[in-house]
């Protein structure tokens, strides 16, 4: 099938790119280049250099005829949906809009969209968080991505256009950057293997569910066909503190620095950790990666350089 990957030069999207072109799908990247980087794209895929927001996206669904929108571009820094709320509802909202317009003018059957199930749910009262969980989002970035879950199901209900939510947690793995909104596993690998410092903000007790890009992917070629669709969490159901990930990093990566602890983010979340069993049971999916050996593979893709 023509799938559109957006943000496909990217971390995760770029990865996803990849699995659809070996199963023999036609793949169509936009990316802006902001953030994502040319030599992450795949040279079998149809590359166009556009902004989701931009008129010109209409041209491309009329020229390329696409079947499927795997959606990955957005504003994914969430302090600067905080400084910048307007700029985030611009891309993220604004950005989803024009894509479904264009697929509902140009006959796209299926949606896939890349959600977030720490920023949504926000401070979660049962722990892991399933996706009946309350949606409570702390920042401008949670509330765009949950706005967007509310146009698919808008567009479905009224233009046919099955979706497929999936609400990440934590993604690490090769290709991210350790700069800008990335993730902590790359902002430590990186320092870490530069002999550098890492900063642990606040105590270090604060837990996060860190699923490998690999598992992630997965998810995404089995949503695909995942009947009529739905909203799924993608995560392991397992919590990591900072310190502990801090200690594991510093042992893959012979690192001797001690943890070094300075400021509390204002407003961080304490704990996020999802629940994937719906996700197991509509789509057949669960994470296989363990954390040992994703983050083992992720220093290794950094070492290479």
């Amino acid at each position: 099938m023509k799938i559109l990957v957006t943000g496909g030069a990217g971390f995760i999207a770029s990865h996803v790119a990849d699995r659809y072109v070996s199963e023999g799908h036609q793949v169509v990247v936009v990316d802006d280049l902001s953030t994502g980087r040319e030599v992450n794209l795949n040279p079998e895929a149809t590359f166009y250099k556009m902004d989701i927001r931009d008129s010109g996206i209409a041209g491309l669904f009329a020229k390329e005829r696409i079947e499927v929108v795997v959606h990955h571009a957005a504003q994914m820094d969430v302090r600067r949906s905080v400084d910048d709320p307007r700029f985030d509802a611009d891309v993220n909202i604004g950005g989803t809009i024009n894509l479904l317009e264009q697929g509902r003018r140009h006959g796209v059957r299926r949606f896939i969209f890349a959600s977030t199930g720490g920023a949504i749910y926000g401070e979660q009262d049962t722990f892991p968080a399933d996706e009946d969980h309350a949606a409570r989002p702390l920042s401008p970035y949670g509330i765009s991505k949950f706005a967007g879950e509310k146009y698919l199901f808008y567009y479905k209900a009224i233009h046919g256009i099955e979706y497929v939510v999936l609400r990440y947690a934590n993604v690490y793995g090769p290709r991210q950057n350790p700069h800008g909104e990335a993730g902590v596993v790359a902002i430590f690998t990186e320092k870490m293997l530069r002999g550098e410092q890492p900063l642990i903000n606040g105590d270090g007790g604060q837990t996060r569910d860190y699923v490998y890009v690999d598992d992630v992917v997965e998810a995404n070629y089995r949503a695909l066909n995942a009947g009529e669709g739905g909203t799924f969490n993608i995560g392991t159901a397992l919590e990591t503190d900072v310190n502990t990930l801090f200690r594991m990093l510093s042992s893959k990566t012979e690192n001797a620095a001690r943890e070094k602890h300075g400021p509390a983010k204002e407003g961080e979340q304490r704990r996020s950790v999802i629940d994937w069993k719906r996700a197991e049971a509509v789509l057949g999916w669960r994470p296989k990666v363990p954390l040992e050996k994703g983050l083992s593979e992720t220093v290794d893709y950094f070492r290479r350089g």
